[in-house]
């Protein structure tokens, strides 16, 4: 198993206000799932791949990351556990401007945890760069390596994006509304990375509030006012082809 979440509650206090978001949620994340996490504005969707993305912590209840229990970690231990393990990508891209898609791309991996220390002790530059040239082409990025991130377009911001989650090989991806600044062929290009990416073995997490881009995955939690109201497999799947691409 790779996430166990147990009856997760989030609330927020605010000038002796509180507002409880997140209502005692519970379910699972099995290794090479993809799923999508689904929900109208204000559901807490966003505040639950928070939590996932050990970006935020939960108010109680329990959050299991491999067999480890996440809520008792420090922030030092969350930090790390969430570079080695975890890569996002968010719907305003959030890369550095005025820097090389490369250099965008192999900042992770300046902050490697143990688990990468063998392989950056020997030759750590040529090994970030070459492990940084891998996932851009992967991602069918590798003519654009020198470009800086105001040469490139949306679509192609969102593939560095991509790439700079995949750098540090994490046990999981959560992409937060992916589609949502993109125009509709870019959107099923990166829907197809993101499928490609997941039958290759990764674990995807799609944040979304589109009912549409949802069904790329294959299953589906939906969310409303913080209660889980479904959580189903998708029966039937939309698949981003090269076809849809093209058009």
């Amino acid at each position: 198993m790779l996430i166990e979440i147990n009856n997760l509650k989030k609330k927020f206090e605010s000038e002796g206000v509180v507002t409880n978001v997140l209502h005692g949620l519970s379910f699972n994340i099995e290794h090479g799932e993809f799923l999508s996490i689904i929900g109208p504005s204000g559901s807490g969707k966003s505040t639950l791949m928070h939590i996932l993305g050990l970006l935020d912590r939960a108010t109680s209840g329990h959050y299991g990351f491999e067999g480890r229990e996440v809520t008792t970690l420090d922030d030092n231990e969350l930090a790390t556990l969430r570079n080695e393990k975890i890569g996002f990508v968010f719907q305003a891209f959030n890369l550095l401007t005025r820097t090389s898609v490369l250099d965008n791309v192999k900042l992770p991996l300046t902050y490697a945890g143990p688990e990468l220390k063998s392989k950056l002790a020997n030759n750590k530059k040529d090994w970030i760069n070459r492990r940084a040239k891998e996932v851009l082409e992967s991602v069918g990025l590798g003519h654009r390596l020198d470009y800086y991130t105001n040469q490139i377009s949306g679509g192609e911001k969102q593939r560095v994006a991509i790439a700079r989650a995949l750098v540090n090989k994490p046990s999981i991806i959560f992409a937060d509304e992916p589609t949502g600044n993109l125009d509709s062929k870019s959107g099923v290009q990166i829907m197809k990375i993101l499928q490609d990416l997941n039958d290759a073995g990764n674990t995807i997490v799609l944040v979304t509030h589109e009912l549409y881009t949802s069904e790329h995955a294959k299953r589906i939690i939906k969310i409303v006012d913080g209660h889980i109201v479904e959580d189903r497999p998708v029966l039937n799947r939309r698949f981003a082809s090269e076809v849809e691409v093209l058009k």
